[in-house]
């Protein structure tokens, strides 16, 4: 069974930054497509960003010029570059396949920023 552990969140200011890390608990990411998704209080779960195997990107209109999405396949780990951070960004951050896989959500970390 995979696990995928969410960390990096926390409190920031507006226009701050943060890094969130997604680390696998087993080799699965050179053969899908992984991506980070969100949820606000009160909202469905969005993707915002995710990459393919080849290291394609796409992005979130709401996100695109502030975050970036990364993969490091020898780590098992899915990273997400979160800079100009606004209010409107705090939710909590999940990694999954893409398209998501129920099985593979793990607890989210939590990023707030205040403004």
């Amino acid at each position: 069974q995979v696990q995928l552990v969410e960390s990096g969140g926390g409190l920031v200011q507006a226009g701050g930054s943060l890094r969130l890390s997604c680390a696998a608990s087993r080799q699965i990411f050179s053969l899908y497509t992984m991506a980070w998704y969100r949820q606000a209080p009160g909202k469905q779960r969005e993707s915002v960003a995710r990459i393919g195997s080849g290291g394609d990107t796409l992005y979130a209109n709401s996100v695109k010029g502030r975050f970036t999405i990364s993969r490091d396949n020898a780590k098992n780990t899915v990273y997400l570059q979160m800079n100009s951070l606004k209010p409107e960004d705090t939710a909590v951050y999940y990694c999954n396949k893409f398209p998501p896989y129920d099985a593979y959500w793990g607890q989210g970390t939590q990023v707030t920023v205040s403004s």
